[in-house]
């Protein structure tokens, strides 16, 4: 796989001002919270492909701490979030589970970097994540999801856990909510930007 466009290579003109156009994928293991990330901050109405659940699934789905989930992204989601009068994000959620590899894979083609929402509580569930993020050469950061009632682990413990390098972003989001699910896409993009200087 190639190496993914610099941000000049993604400018183009829209409304008369030059804007700069990163793709970004959010990934991260079944149930993390990417399609209700990208739904409570798309300012589009963002292209879901949530399916119901069938009994067909439960062999190769682990419910195991996410019981109440009847639905799971069988293809990807698809958002937009401008950041800023010249840089627009363009958000594309992978599905969770690791038989959608080839998906991803295709997917990461001409993204600059990806947002890996982890569970706290399901921290082993990410290693493949980050693996493949790092197979695909992409510059990351970790966005821990606080579901409810979710106890509140150490940055460094959380990054000893998942083996992370010194300079990679981590942040605390609640994806239900615009503001920190903004802020953690707003904290990889100025990391991507240190990186690409």
């Amino acid at each position: 796989m190639g190496s993914a466009p610099s941000l000049a290579e993604q400018a183009y003109v829209r409304g008369g001002a030059t804007q700069t156009a990163v793709k970004i994928l959010v990934v991260g293991h079944f149930a993390v919270g990417k399609t209700t990330l990208i739904g409570a901050i798309s300012e589009i109405p963002p292209l879901s492909t949530e399916e119901t659940m069938t009994r067909a699934g439960e062999s190769f789905d682990d419910l195991k701490g996410v019981r109440s989930k009847t639905t799971t992204t069988v293809a990807m989601d698809f958002g937009r979030l401008t950041i800023s009068d010249r840089v627009v994000l363009y958000l594309f959620g992978t599905p969770g589970q690791l038989r959608f590899v080839q998906m991803w894979e295709d997917m990461a083609r001409g993204a600059l970097g990806a947002l890996v929402l982890v569970d706290p509580e399901r921290l082993a569930d990410s290693f493949a994540v980050i693996d493949l993020i790092e197979q695909y050469g992409l510059d990351y950061a970790i966005a821990v999801n606080r579901f409810d009632g979710t106890p509140i682990r150490e940055e460094g413990a959380l990054r000893e856990a998942l083996d992370l390098l010194d300079d990679t972003p981590v942040v605390t989001c609640d994806a239900r909510d615009p503001k920190s699910s903004a802020d953690a896409l707003i904290t990889l993009v100025r990391y991507l930007l240190d990186r690409s200087r």
